[in-house]
């Protein structure tokens, strides 16, 4: 099975589908955050404030390659990931890009409550984050309009919900299921 790209904004469900997925599916997940850091051995903070953005992003593409070239894999890429070079344009030859979409009222629910994990937030008011989440989903509809599917990640708030949410994706994009 070629990738399954995983994009969408920040909240939108790409770790907590994508764990869910992985948990009952024969794919492996991999937060393209999280390897990022494992390969260089530094945070993602840290490469931002040592060496820029720029220095990330070109990071970040060269991991997008490695990532696409696994097979059965749900990769979950950062936000920001397809708005970037040709990051949309790599990912639809290699793989599927499946947009994970959230209504922007859930978006904003579970940004207010993670709000102290993710840095470029942490010390937005709530009026600020709404507008922030409304400038940065304009900025990044026409990457994320690239994608080849979308998927409705609205509700993925309990256990019963992630099933549901899992039973559809799984259904939609044939992915092989664990033997028991």
């Amino acid at each position: 099975m070629k990738p399954i790209f995983l994009i969408g904004y920040m909240g939108s469900g790409k770790s907590t589908l994508g764990k869910a997925l992985a948990s009952r599916c024969e794919v492996r997940f991999i937060d393209l955050d999280d390897y990022i850091e494992e390969r260089s051995g530094k945070t993602i903070k840290k490469i931002f404030a040592t060496e820029g953005e720029a220095a990330f992003r070109d990071l970040e593409r060269r991991m997008l390659v490695e990532v696409s070239g696994f097979d059965n894999v749900l990769v979950a890429c950062g936000g920001g990931t397809p708005c970037f070079g040709d990051n949309m344009e790599l990912m639809n030859e290699h793989g599927v890009t499946v947009l994970l979409q959230a209504s922007y009222e859930r978006l904003l629910e579970r940004l207010k409550r993670g709000r102290h994990k993710r840095p470029l937030i942490a010390a937005l008011s709530d009026d600020e984050l709404g507008d922030f989440i409304t400038r940065q989903l304009e900025m990044r509809m026409p990457h994320y309009s690239k994608a080849a599917e979308v998927f409705d990640s609205t509700l993925l708030e309990d256990e019963n919900q992630i099933e549901r949410k899992c039973e559809a994706f799984i259904s939609q994009f044939n992915l092989p299921l664990k033997q028991k």
